[in-house]
Order: C-alpha cells, then structure tokens, then sequence
C-alpha cells in the first residue's frame, strides 16, 4: 500500500506541480504551533514546520474522517518529513463548530472541516459543503477547480481572514435513520431529528423539528429519545457510529447532501507567510485527497449496504410525492437565502449557471440510469 502511494503522490506531483523539486532549495517556512496558545507567527529561519490541525470530524471514521490522516502523510513525505502535522481530534483542543473561527483568531494555524457549520454566521458557507438537490460530487469538483468556484469559496472565507481549499470530497449520504416509516410528508411533521445545513431549513418547513449535534453526542440522544431520527453520513459511516442497532430503517436517496465536500482552511496571514514550496505541497495533498477520498467513499457503501439484512435494517427510498415536496421547498429556501445574503446570491448563481451548461454535455454523454 506504500508503494502505490508514493506512486499516486509521485504522479499527481508531477502532473499538477512539476516545479516543485526546482523549489527545494528555497528555505522552509518555520511556523511552529504545538498547541492551541501558542504563537503562530514565528520567524522563518528554523528548519522543521509543526501544525496542530483540528479537525471536526473524528479520524477513527473511515472515509469521513481519516482522510486528513492521509493528507498528513502525503504533506511529510512530500516536504521529506519537514512539514508535519499533530491532528487535534474534536473537541480536543476545539469545539468541531469552531474550527474556522479558531484559525481566523490565529489560536491554531489551519484546520479540516466541513463549512456548513458556519452557517450561523456565514450564511453562503454551505454553499461550499453540502446543496440539497446540487451537484453530484464530480460536477461539484469541476465547477471548483475549473468554473470559478474556488475563486469565489476563497473569496468569501478572505473576509474571514481565512484561506480554503477543497480538501476531501464524497458522494450522496443517506437521507436519514428512521424508527418509523417515511410514507408521506405527514410523516415528518413533529418528528424530532438532527439535521445539518441547508437541508435542515428545507425539512423544518415540513415541521420537522431540527437539531444540530455534532458525529460524536448523535447516537446518545438517538438512543435516549432526544432525537427521533437522525442523518449524518456515508452508510459505513453512520453504522460506526451505530444508528443501526436503534433506528432500523435506512432512507435513500441523500437529496441534501447530493455530495459533501470539506475543506482545508489555513489562517490567511500564515498562509501568506508559506514558502511557494509548502504551498504548493498543501495544495498537491488536498487534490490527491480529494480523488482518494471520493474512491474510497465510493468503493466501500454497496458492501455496508449487503450487510443490512444480517442487522434487521432495511434501506428504503423516499416516496416520490416527498421527493417532490422536498425539491420545491429547497427551491424556496434557495431563493430566500439568495435575496438575503449577496454572497450566497453570487456563489448559488455561479453553480446553477454551471449546472445549466453541464448538463448539455450530461444529457448526451453518459447512459441513462436505467442502463
């Protein structure tokens, strides 16, 4: 398996950045940040880079949360161990819905996270993580790398005093953990379950009652009753963290998270301070992980999915009559938040413009889905 990741780094490297050996000789940026208070602006004379990365979504779970771990690794041996990062878990040093507010108040360097938790206070920020009834996650990487939606992600998160970049990226999660049968939109009136950005506003319109927690407080407050249902993630993620042994039926498809993206956020004045070098190599390690982080997502849910029937859990699909309803309200949320917030107003545009031209070439390419 080290072999064909130091190929896979080896040819990404060369395709994407085949200057950087020519940087070798440049010296090292020197910021060196072991813990949540110390400085992070240090003077670039010493040799050895540290980062203390938090991260808002635990390592232990496969796909979600141990890519960074793969980005870590790829950053060391590109830099040839001079550029290392020490992964903060959640809540270890800061609390997972802080992430960014942590880097742009320079208590760590940089962080991984998914922005739909800064919704709160950063209303386009979802735009970037998550859209209900979006893009699949393939239209959601060539709208970023190539159709201007890096350019706006980075623009918006400047004001923040913030630097992102696409970091990991999967497919469709599952539409939720029922203990009940989702049969018509009656059937989510009153029901209590967490629920994350956009799609969150979309189902409290049906009067369902939201609540936002983060992966690690989710399976208590199923299994007490706080929440009657709840989504999360990908299958192989949510059955790790155990809704399955409470909540059998399982909701397919995953309409408001038709991809879910996260982000690598650097604070924007250490990002400046980087040798081109390291960031070259950050930017080199987000891409392979991008494309490892969708494969892997990928190759793994169909074997979770087989394994249903051994648990007594059922994957079911969402009526169509609820589909329908869901996609009409989002276009409602979509269309309020656009008129509210001019950023979300630009970055929603720029994706429906692309969208629009895409499937042009979508339509005509590729099968039909009943193939």
């Amino acid at each position: 398996m080290l072999s064909n990741r130091a190929a896979l780094i080896g040819v990404l490297t060369a395709f994407a950045f085949g200057a950087i050996a020519t940087l070798a000789i440049r010296p090292p940026t020197t910021t060196i940040v072991a813990g949540e208070t110390d400085d992070i602006r240090v003077s670039a004379t010493q040799a050895q880079t540290t980062w203390r990365i938090p991260v808002s979504l635990q390592t232990n779970l496969e796909v979600l949360g141990d890519n960074i771990l793969y980005v870590a690794d790829t950053v060391s041996e590109l830099s040839d161990g001079n550029f290392t990062f020490l992964i903060a878990e959640p809540n270890e040093i800061v609390p997972p819905f802080a992430i960014i507010d942590a880097v742009r108040d320079q208590k760590v360097p940089a962080g991984y996270t998914w922005l739909g938790y800064d919704q709160g206070k950063i209303p386009a920020s979802p735009l970037l993580g998550a859209v209900p009834f979006g893009m699949e996650p393939w239209e959601f990487s060539a709208w970023w790398y190539e159709a201007g939606g890096r350019e706006l992600g980075q623009e918006l998160y400047a004001h923040e005093g913030v630097h992102i970049m696409l970091c990991g990226l999967i497919g469709p999660e599952t539409a939720g953990w029922f203990r009940t049968p989702i049969e018509s939109l009656e059937d989510l009136q009153g029901l209590k379950i967490r629920f994350a950005g956009l799609g969150g506003k979309v189902i409290e319109r049906l009067g369902a009652s939201v609540t936002m927690l983060p992966g690690s407080e989710i399976f208590q407050a199923l299994e007490k009753g706080a929440i009657d249902a709840t989504e999360y993630s990908l299958p192989n993620v949510d059955e790790a963290l155990g809704f399955d042994l409470i909540a059998k039926l399982n909701y397919f498809p995953g309409w408001h998270q038709v991809f879910t993206a996260v982000h690598f956020a650097v604070n924007i004045e250490v990002w400046n301070s980087l040798s081109d070098q390291y960031r070259s190599i950050l930017t080199t390690a987000c891409t392979s992980g991008v494309t490892r982080n969708l494969a892997k997502a990928e190759a793994i849910q169909g074997g979770v999915i087989k394994g249903f029937e051994s648990k007594g859990v059922t994957a079911n699909k969402l009526p169509d009559n609820v589909l329908r309803e869901l996609h009409r309200i989002t276009a409602e949320v979509m269309q309020e938040e656009s008129d509210n917030n001019e950023f979300f107003r630009r970055i929603y545009a720029s994706q429906t413009e692309f969208r629009e031209e895409y499937d042009l070439w979508k339509q005509l390419a590729y099968l039909p889905r009943d193939f």
